[in-house]
């Protein structure tokens, strides 16, 4: 007896081992739903300890599980005020949650394996390819991409290199700013991280008293702001491009920077331009909000707005200031959002980029897809088109609920709704007012948003299926 209770003790270890290899195996995209979900379980455990608000109570289970869910998914959509409500317990709890929800569950889990192991196995280079890109879960993917498997090992160096480097020369910039402000050195570094996170990570949270809106005319600092929310929602894959072009000999050896990379790019600074032009324009007479500054001015805080689009969300205008059309202007950019394997949320922007390009191959009569001298495959764009679709369902869904449980009106409702989509944090206000059911909609759609559709849609899924036959070819009639 004794020995049939110590092989039942050490059956069940190995049973959950052996299943959680399968999961990896079988389909690495809903081992990381699973995990995601269960760092956002912990993370509201954590945040509901009294030891986590600033007044020694306990957060209620909404707020709680709301802020949890936008931390880990670098949303910054907040429903209490983030500069009193929590303790230093709490905000450590909530650094940590955007630095993971930053670089991704899967990608974090592979660079500490390799920490302690010093090697990579296939195991480690397919959980980390499938951060890179979910459609690695699918049949027959093929390895001409910006990351392939034998480049994982480099690119998991670039993402944490990238994120100490770039986070610790944030900070730098930014404490001296504070400290000319009044912060003592010990806070000016702390909040000064803080941000520096905020930024690279594209969340959105600000701990400092009153947010941003003392600092709406400080150039300095909002430019640094924006540089840190531009390189976190490029992606890590096109860092990691560019290190390794830059690296190989700039111009000389162009071939290296890929054409993810060149679609990433291209795409990002085409929309920064569009919203620049766009939300200068159409604010330029409104007197809340651009109609009392100067032409420098305007200038320069439409183009950090249009920055922040990205998925920044470190806003120094109240949208509810301005105009209905502008509103809806941002909504455009934030359901695009950044990169692919980035810190930004969105559809991204490569996605916008293949349907531009295959509405511009049909019109032009071409059989193929092509961009930078590269033919991109039919795949893609069946990929494209239904990120597309769930993404706009899962925003109409939402957005009708919302609407109904609040009775606020569709450019409110729609604007918040998209910002948690597209883990944004430009907000209206709408989510502090909301009531706990709505709480729990809204942080379903960021949830959504983070996870991403073609992971959703992979996890779902789980494995191919093919069919053994062919049914009779029919045309519809389309347009």
């Amino acid at each position: 007896m004794r020995a049939q209770r110590a092989m039942r003790r050490t059956s069940a270890p190995l049973a959950q081992k052996s299943w959680i290899q399968s999961m990896i195996q079988s389909s690495p995209a809903r081992f990381a739903i699973l995990v995601f979900s269960a760092l956002i379980l912990l993370w509201t455990a954590l945040l509901s300890l009294p030891i986590s608000s600033a007044a020694g109570t306990i957060t209620p289970l909404a707020d709680a599980m709301f802020t949890a869910v936008s931390a880990i998914c670098v949303t910054g959509l907040s429903t209490v005020d983030m500069a009193s409500h929590w303790s230093i317990f709490g905000d450590l709890v909530i650094l940590a949650g955007i630095q993971i929800g930053g670089i991704g569950v899967l990608t974090l889990a592979s660079i500490l394996g390799l920490t302690v192991t010093r090697r990579l196995g296939l195991r480690q280079r397919l959980l980390a390819a499938t951060d890179t890109n979910p459609m690695r879960t699918g049949r027959g993917v093929s390895e001409s991409q910006a990351v392939g498997l034998g480049d994982i090992g480099g690119l998991l160096g670039a993402v944490a290199i990238s994120l100490l480097v770039i986070e610790a020369a944030l900070t730098l910039m930014i404490a001296p700013r504070l400290l000319l402000e009044g912060y003592s050195l010990p806070h000016a570094l702390g909040n000064g991280f803080y941000l520096a996170a905020s930024a690279f990570t594209n969340t959105g949270f600000v701990p400092l008293p009153g947010g941003l809106a003392p600092y709406e005319t400080d150039g300095y600092l909002l430019s640094v702001l924006a540089i840190g929310v531009f390189l976190g929602s490029i992606g890590f894959p096109v860092i990691f491009a560019l290190y390794r072009y830059l690296a190989g000999g700039g111009w000389r050896a162009h071939k290296r920077l890929g054409l993810h990379a060149k679609l990433t790019l291209t795409t990002t600074i085409v929309l920064v331009i569009f919203g620049w032009l766009a939300i200068a324009g159409l604010e330029w007479n409104n007197p809340s909000t651009f109609g009392s500054q100067n032409l420098g001015q305007t200038l320069f805080s439409s183009g950090y707005m249009s920055v922040m689009t990205r998925s920044g969300g470190l806003g120094i205008v109240d949208p509810l200031d301005m105009n209905g059309s502008t509103l809806l202007v941002i909504d455009m950019l934030m359901f695009v959002g950044g990169g692919s394997a980035s810190t930004a949320g969105g559809i991204k922007v490569t996605t916008i980029a293949v349907l531009f390009l295959a509405a511009y191959a049909e019109a032009r009569g071409y059989q193929d897809m092509q961009a930078f001298g590269r033919r991109i495959p039919n795949e893609v764009l069946r990929v494209a088109v239904s990120v597309v679709i769930w993404g706009a369902t899962i925003v109409a869904i939402a957005s009708i609920t919302i609407m109904h449980m609040t009775g606020q009106p569709l450019d409110i409702v729609l604007f918040e709704v998209i910002s948690a989509f597209g883990t944004c944090g430009l907000s209206t206000d709408l989510s502090a007012n909301l009531p706990d059911a709505g709480k729990y909609v809204l942080a379903a759609t960021m949830w959504a948003g983070r996870v991403g559709t073609v992971t959703l849609a992979a996890a779902v899924a789980a494995t191919s299926r093919s069919r053994m036959f062919r049914l009779p070819e029919e045309r519809p009639i389309v347009g």
